[in-house]
C-alpha cells in the first residue's frame, strides 16, 4: 500500500511564504506525477501545481509566479513552495501522487491522495 505523508501549511499571512512538503511511501516502483490539489470550503477541489517524472509542469493561473514545485524523483518527495500568500489561498492543500506503480512495476497504474493540510492566510 501507499501512503502520501503531508507537512507544512498552518497560518501565514499575506505576502509571506509557507512551505508544503509530502512524501511517498510503500512499495513503489514509480510515479508518474505527484502534485498538489486545494478545496476551500464551499468549492470543488482544484489543481494547484503538478510536476511529471520527466519534468513538466502545470500551474493554476492564480498561482503562477508566485507557487514553485518541486520533487525528488528518487525519494518519492514533493515540495510546494508558496510565496506572495493571498487570503484566497487558504484551503485545505492535497499532495496527489498520479500514475503510481508498486511491486515489482507489473501492476496496473493508481493514484493516491494525502490526507490534506490546513492552510490559512490571514490578511
Amino acid at each position: 500500500q501507499v501512503q502520501l505523508v503531508e507537512s507544512g501549511g498552518g497560518l501565514g499571512q499575506a505576502g509571506r511564504s509557507l512551505r508544503l512538503s509530502c512524501a511517498a511511501s510503500g512499495s513503489i516502483f514509480s510515479i508518474d506525477a505527484m502534485g498538489w490539489y486545494r478545496q476551500a470550503p464551499g468549492r470543488q477541489r482544484e489543481l494547484v501545481a503538478l510536476l511529471t517524472s520527466e519534468g513538466s509542469t502545470n500551474y493554476a493561473d492564480s498561482v503562477k509566479g508566485r507557487f514553485t514545485i518541486s520533487r525528488d524523483n528518487a525519494k518519492n518527495t514533493v515540495a510546494l513552495q508558496m510565496n506572495s500568500l493571498k487570503p484566497e489561498d487558504t484551503a485545505v492543500y492535497y499532495c496527489h501522487a498520479g500514475g503510481v506503480v508498486t511491486g515489482r512495476g507489473l501492476g496496473t497504474m493508481r493514484d493516491y491522495w494525502g490526507q490534506g493540510t490546513q492552510v490559512t492566510v490571514s490578511s
